[in-house]
């Protein structure tokens, strides 16, 4: 299938849009407007300067209207927030039908800074307005985004751990990653840390603020890059456009380290992930552990074929929101279930049961059972168990236990 594989960076300030075809990345604001009298949708610049002139009503923040399930009104009309990230993400994704002259769309990530559920569940509402297949829209986190953009570099830049700052409109966030190389297949880590000492970029526009940035920064770096060996570091984010304020900074991490430079890192990382789902095999041969995925492994033991074997129902790696299970069971004089939930990172194990009170007692190897296994998120496992019955003979009681487990 043809078409175009799309990475989009959404966040309240700005957007990025990047192509799989190209190395053109789009930036714009975040910012929609309706003209009034008019059933016409701005973006970005054209927003703002429709707005200015009053010709139309402007919205911003949509990614915090979207998450909070807010609303606003536009010419005594309310808009959802889902409806508005509609609107804007129409228009978004216009730009790369024009630019590459197609209305298909292959694949499509979209990367935020964090996988909140709420606004997980309302972003992908977004897929059936946008026209776009399940199976080829996607939410990640900015920290998985980091990963996969990292990873697709030459090996020496991520050979050892690789630290980011991201230093945007509203927050100063700290990335770092690590590869543990093993014998049967190496784990890649990512995390993301949102430091306190974030400021305004609007404090740079004085010589005597610019100096408080940079020794802010400073004072960050050494807490953060000392006594670690780093293959690299990179800087992203709209406070990094003009480092010429940042000397002391610039002078502590370019200190026998690798400094790398990209604003379109988020959209491009989202894009290198797309492209790797649409191939045979990946060419990241790794179990990679970040925001939005598991960090552990859900096993039970069963007995197949007079053996006994451990059935995996999630690996650590999976997608946390994209992992939803259901296997059937047959017990055999057993009132409860065993989860066995092993830390890829730390080998911890621990064994979790579910016990299922109000399951009938029935003969040897008839109690059939229906167990259903999704997440909330990368740290609350939900089990579902219900009696199916066991053909005409033991109709269903209608029997079901629904927990949450603790990862």
């Amino acid at each position: 299938m043809d078409g175009l594989i799309l990475g989009i960076d959404l966040c309240d300030a700005y957007t990025q849009l990047v192509c799989e075809e190209g190395e053109t990345s789009f930036t714009l604001p975040t910012v929609i407007c309706k003209k009034k009298n008019e059933d016409k949708w701005l973006v970005g610049e054209p927003a703002y300067a429709s707005a200015l002139a009053g010709e139309g009503v402007m919205v911003d923040k949509l990614v915090k209207l979207v998450q909070k399930d807010g609303t606003a009104t536009i010419g005594g009309v309310k808009y959802g927030g889902v409806q508005l990230m509609v609107q804007f993400l129409l228009q978004v994704l216009s730009l790369a039908k024009e630019t590459y002259r197609t209305d298909q769309v292959r694949e499509l990530f979209l990367t935020v800074p964090r996988i909140e559920p709420g606004l997980l569940q309302r972003l992908l509402q977004t897929r059936e307005y946008l026209g776009i297949e399940k199976n080829r829209f996607h939410v990640i986190s900015h920290t998985e985004s980091f990963l996969y953009y990292v990873l697709s570099q030459k090996r020496e830049v991520w050979n050892n751990q690789v630290g980011m700052f991201d230093l945007s409109a509203d927050s100063l966030c700290y990335y770092e990653m690590k590869v543990q190389r093993g014998m049967r297949q190496s784990m890649v880590l990512a995390e993301r840390e949102r430091l306190e000492e974030s400021f305004s970029l609007d404090i740079l526009n004085s010589q005597s603020g610019a100096r408080l940035a940079d020794k802010i920064l400073c004072s960050c770096g050494s807490r953060l890059l000392q006594k670690k060996l780093f293959s690299s570091v990179f800087l992203t984010g709209r406070g990094f456009e003009n480092r010429e304020w940042a000397r002391e900074f610039m002078k502590l991490v370019c200190n026998r380290r690798r400094v790398y430079t990209e604003q379109a890192l988020f959209a491009k990382g989202a894009v290198y992930r797309a492209a790797d789902l649409l191939r045979d095999k990946s060419a990241y041969p790794f179990v990679c552990i970040c925001e939005g995925r598991l960090d552990c492994t859900v096993a039970m033991k069963v007995i197949s074929k007079d053996q006994e074997n451990q059935l995996i129902l999630a690996k650590a790696g999976d997608v946390w929101y994209e992992s939803d299970i259901e296997v059937e069971l047959i017990l055999d004089h057993q009132d409860y279930l065993e989860f066995l939930i092993t830390a890829l990172n730390t080998n911890r194990k621990k064994a979790v049961k579910i016990q299922l009170e109000g399951f009938p007692k029935r003969d040897e190897k008839t109690l059939k059972v229906l167990v259903q296994l999704g997440f909330l998120d990368e740290k609350t496992m939900a089990v579902t168990v219900k009696d199916q019955g066991f053909g005409e003979f033991f109709p269903s009681t209608g029997a079901l236990v629904r927990q949450e487990v603790m990862l």
